[in-house]
């Protein structure tokens, strides 16, 4: 009776576990896979400075672009091929009928301190707009979006297009580096006042976290003042929509309430999206958020026709 009992539950479970890896394979097989997988964006044929680009699997010829950046506090250079922004992003986007551009950028643990990765991101854009026709992609309109670091990095390529911090990385610094539209998931704004924001854990940061990112600290309030996306913001920049969860101990909303301000003052086109019980990571990045950014880009791209 044992060994018949032993021989059944081994069957049953055998089956289950089937079933259920069977499962995983088919949402596996279900994220999609880069037409274009490890462009060297820069010439340098450095992992930190490749992309991929996941086209829609529609008739069209030609699909307008957006630029998605990984969040990792700026210190990963190889993030670009996850899961979670395939599932979140690429098929979102792909569904309205954008090309995604997953990159990565330099690292401030391995490769660079700030502001390499800004540097890293406008290269990018300007790579697009040089090579547009070799990808299948319509650079009358390239949005970009971010989460975390990554939204600090998509809001600062959106503010300061075309200005400060277009670094001399990749061959084609004689094309522009401005973005059409904006979509910012919790990135710091204002590092100045970073933690003059209520926070619910009371951190602060240290002289390592600031050594990581900026490299020496003397002067770090000019180094924040040039990393800082709220201080670019003129006529000239693109519409934004900005998401923030409202339980965010990481980056404290109110870098977010910040930026939608200060667009607002200068009669910038400004949406802000507060989760009330969303924190720094899935919790805010539920597919109905994402589906918010695909349908920004997709009404700011017809609003350009």
């Amino acid at each position: 009776m044992i060994i018949n009992s032993v021989r059944s539950f081994t069957l049953k479970f055998s089956i289950i576990s089937l079933i259920f890896f069977g499962c995983n394979n088919n949402k596996q097989s279900e994220l999609p896979d880069p037409d274009w997988f490890d462009i060297d964006y820069s010439g340098e044929n450095h992992i930190s400075q490749k992309m991929d680009i996941y086209l829609p699997k529609n008739k069209k010829k030609k699909h307008p672009p957006v630029i998605v950046i990984y969040g990792s506090g700026w210190s990963s250079n190889n993030k670009k091929f996850s899961d979670y922004q395939k599932k979140f992003f690429v098929k979102p986007l792909s569904e309205k009928g954008f090309a995604t551009i997953a990159i990565n950028h330099r690292s401030s643990n391995l490769d660079s301190v700030f502001p390499a990765q800004i540097h890293d991101v406008k290269a990018v854009i300007r790579f697009i707009r040089a090579r547009y026709n070799d990808f299948n992609l319509d650079t009358s309109f390239i949005g970009i979006a971010g989460y975390s670091s990554g939204g600090h990095l998509a809001a600062l390529a959106g503010t300061s297009s075309n200005k400060l911090l277009n670094g001399n990385v990749g061959n084609y610094l004689n094309y522009e580096n401005h973005v059409n539209a904006v979509v910012d998931f919790y990135g710091p704004t204002d590092l100045n006042v970073f933690y003059d924001c209520p926070i619910t854990d009371g951190k602060a940061l240290t002289i390592e976290q600031k050594t990581r990112v900026f490299g020496n600290v003397e002067n770090i309030s000019k180094k924040f003042e040039l990393a800082n996306p709220i201080n670019y913001i003129d006529k000239n920049t693109p519409p934004f929509l900005i998401i923030h969860g409202e339980k965010d101990k990481v980056v404290p909303v109110c870098q977010s309430k910040l930026l939608h301000e200060a667009l607002l003052k200068s009669n910038i086109e400004s949406e802000l999206i507060l989760k009330e019980d969303g924190d720094h990571n899935g919790n805010t990045f539920m597919p109905y958020q994402t589906n918010l950014m695909a349908n920004f880009f997709y009404n700011q791209y017809n609003k350009q026709l």
